[in-house]
């Protein structure tokens, strides 16, 4: 019975195999139709025999294995064998598998996920490092084959796609929106999910093959891209892919933003060129790279002449119109690795990379003649005050690099125009020491750089301790300018060297010294206040007479000058007794060491005499020059007490003859 109820099932069996042109016969073919069936609920892998590193066949489309006798069985063994042993050999990829398959699959963890995609999303600063943190978040958290983002170039019209693999390889392509067949554009064109069984598409070697699921990079303003991720069990968690792919939208949105923002800040609204502060930034990254490269870099700097006068007589509007102008022809014939920038109202500046001073000239020069060319209602043609000052020719640091562009345009601006053009002047072209490049020099530093830094007395001292002195005139030339420079910073006292120096080589010469030593006491002279360089403008410049704490400060220029000037320059040491002492009295009550009598040198006895009279006949804020009669009578007066009497006496005898003119 049980017999005949055991063949009535196999008949059945057998007639329901042959009505789907299968057969069950032969006990290999029995496991591969197993092989073929959908999985159950609570089937395992081996179970199934399901491969799920090859595409699933669609349509339930029949084998095409003829003989699975002949090799085919081994195949199959080995790639069940291959897929137990990928699944339960390496925790760090556990978990993120089905969990209904629990025998070879482990639950997500999301807590530790959460955490991952924090960390990838907080602190970066760029897409770059977003799409870098979330790959290895998507490596180590998800077990995925590779993942790529591809971000959308409005201008070219293409996706730049950028694929990292497991091992830590990339790769870049770039697909254009015209290519409508392949995924990755109907994905961004359609902003909508794609799945495919295969990466076959995507044509890069050394991948594994896998599932790949492309999800556009969504945001309020639009597509910005498509994520795409290469895992075989993809489909089953597109809804955490898709959740990541958002915030990785969000946080490009948010830095395109940024992006503007800074452009609008670093843009100026009138020019279209950079803003100052945006100048600054593109000049120090340049620096850096013609440092790493010890290439050259130059700056031009154009500043428009007598814009003042059109703002006041023709109006504002007008100006601007000539400041844009300038803006425009710089624009056009500038080459797309130059940087311009209004540096300041009226200024223009151009950074040129790779650049020596003659190629600078070059373009100065050209367009200086386009500017010529173009003629402004009620203007008339552009004229513009130009200066260049090249890296590491003219200076290392960027501020000096800036202030020399500048000094070299004021000396444009003063030398004007030459034969119809504009003068170009590099600050390799001019001697520091020339009047109109000192004077240059201190309004530049005053009016732009001093609260950077600069300090003008400094600069002024670094050029004059590393000159290189080649005669006495070149040094007299040298001492000159050193002083004017000092005198200007107090307008009472301009002019006040050089004549002291002109009294005391009279005084000299009229108690009969040798000629070397009239010379050197003139220059002392000429040197004797240097050290106010080191006094502060603010108790330099004080209208009233010093007090206190003031008077002290005061008191310290004769040692700073001869410390902090003469001394490091070994052609003036022999001046350090004049100038350090020259405020000291007979009577011992001077400055700064309290010298008496025949201890104070007789050439700073000399000085002290001509710089006495001379601010005696000078107008000071608190009160009127004397006249040349009642200083003689003051120093008559003081005397043995205050100066060498002897040489009052003859001071006094000669002072009616030398020029009261200050």
């Amino acid at each position: 019975m049980n017999k005949n109820k055991e063949e009535l099932t196999k008949d059945i069996k057998a007639k329901k195999a042959d009505k789907a042109g299968k057969t069950v016969s032969n006990p290999m073919t029995k496991q591969l139709n197993a092989l073929k069936k959908p999985a159950l609920k609570n089937s395992s892998a081996v179970q199934t025999g399901e491969d799920l590193t090859q595409p699933k066949q669609k349509n339930n489309a029949p084998s095409n294995i003829s003989n699975p006798i002949s090799g085919q069985t081994s195949n199959i063994v080995a790639r069940i064998n291959n897929f137990n042993t990928n699944k339960t050999s390496n925790r760090l990829y556990a978990g993120y598998m089905n969990p209904a398959n629990s025998s070879s699959h482990r639950v997500i963890d999301y807590e530790g996920l959460v955490y991952g995609l924090n960390g990838a999303l907080s602190g970066k600063t760029s897409i770059h490092e977003l799409f870098t943190s979330i790959h290895y978040l998507f490596l180590e958290k998800l077990n995925c084959e590779f993942s790529a983002f591809g971000v959308f170039h409005e201008k070219s019209k293409c996706i730049n796609i950028k694929l990292f693999n497991s091992l830590g390889a990339t790769y870049t392509s770039k697909l254009l929106l015209s290519d409508e067949t392949n995924p990755v554009v109907e994905c961004f064109k359609n902003a909508s999910p794609v799945f495919k069984e295969n990466n076959q598409f995507l044509n890069i070697p050394y991948i594994k093959n896998s599932s790949v699921l492309m999800l556009p990079l969504n945001s309020v303003s639009g597509c910005k891209g498509v994520m795409i991720i290469g895992k075989n069990d993809i489909e089953n968690h597109t809804g955490l892919f898709s959740f990541i792919a958002g915030y990785c939208a969000l946080f490009m949105d948010n830095i395109a933003l940024l992006e503007q923002t800074n452009k609008f800040a670093n843009t100026d609204t009138l020019t279209g060129l950079y803003t100052h502060r945006g100048f600054q930034e593109i000049l120090k990254a340049e620096l850096k790279h013609a440092e790493e490269n010890e290439s050259s870099l130059s700056i031009i700097m154009f500043d428009v002449n007598n814009i003042s006068k059109i703002n006041r007589e023709l109006g504002h509007a007008k100006g601007d119109e000539v400041i844009k102008l300038l803006a425009e022809k710089v624009k056009q014939n500038i080459r797309s690795t130059d940087k311009a920038g209004r540096y300041g109202g009226d200024e223009i500046a151009i950074i040129l990379p790779d650049t020596n001073t003659p190629d600078a000239k070059y373009l100065a020069e050209y367009i200086t003649y386009c500017l010529s060319c173009c003629f402004v209602d009620d203007v008339g043609p552009v004229k513009v005050s130009v200066g260049i000052a090249t890296y590491p020719e003219c200076s290392r640091d960027q501020e000096k690099l800036l202030i020399l562009a500048e000094q070299a345009m004021y000396i444009s601006q003063a030398k004007g125009y030459k034969e119809g053009m504009s003068a170009i002047i590099s600050s390799s072209d001019f001697n520091f020491w020339d009047n109109d490049a000192l004077n240059s020099f201190a309004e530049v530093v005053a009016k732009r750089h001093s609260q950077l830094g600069i300090d003008f007395n400094e600069e002024l001292l670094h050029k004059f301790n590393n000159e290189q002195i080649v005669s006495q005139n070149h040094l007299m030339e040298l001492a000159n300018s050193l002083a004017g420079a000092i005198d200007a910073k107090d307008p009472y006292t301009k002019g006040h060297s050089t004549s002291v120096s002109r009294y005391s080589e009279a005084l000299a010469r009229a108690v009969n010294l040798p000629e070397d030593e009239v010379q050197r006491i003139k220059l002392g002279a000429l040197l004797h206040d240097v050290g106010k360089i080191g006094i502060p403008e603010n108790v330099l410049k004080k209208p009233g007479k010093l007090e206190g704490d003031e008077w002290e400060i005061m008191k310290q220029h004769p040692v700073i000058g001869a410390e902090k000037v003469l001394k490091p320059n070994e052609a003036l040491r022999d001046l350090i007794p004049i100038v350090k002492y020259h405020h000291e009295h007979i009577d011992g009550s001077g400055y700064p060491e309290h010298l008496k009598g025949e201890k104070i040198p007789l050439a700073a006895r000399i000085v002290a005499v001509a710089d006495t009279y001379h601010a005696l006949i000078s107008d000071r804020p608190y009160r009127k020059g004397m006249s040349v009669d009642k200083a003689c009578e003051i120093l008559k007066d003081g005397a043995g007490k205050l100066w060498d009497a002897d040489l009052v006496r003859q001071f006094i005898s000669i002072a009616p003859s030398l020029s009261t003119s200050i």
